[in-house]
């Protein structure tokens, strides 16, 4: 891949030079409105993807798996009773 300066964008955890100015230019307020979207669209993504590929899974099971991919483990499918189905 040639260098452009900006970071490989097959990775995702390192942050793109472009947006560190437009980031810094925010208040913590809009950060943080900013990451709170984030979350919801990856969870609306997320759960929409599980209910294609899982349609025979409750409603509380998806969401309960859901939940434990997003928090990494942290969360487990089983706490909210959706771990068997």
């Amino acid at each position: 891949m040639p260098d452009t300066g900006c970071p490989d964008p097959r990775s995702i955890e390192v942050m793109d030079a472009c947006m560190v100015p437009v980031l810094r230019a925010m208040t913590g307020a809009q950060r943080l409105r900013v990451a709170d979207g984030m979350y919801h669209w990856a969870r609306k993504v997320t759960i929409a993807r599980l209910r294609r590929e899982h349609p025979e899974w409750s409603q509380s099971k998806v969401i309960a798996v859901a939940a434990e991919r997003l928090s990494h483990g942290v969360i487990r499918a089983d706490t909210f009773g959706g771990g068997s189905d």
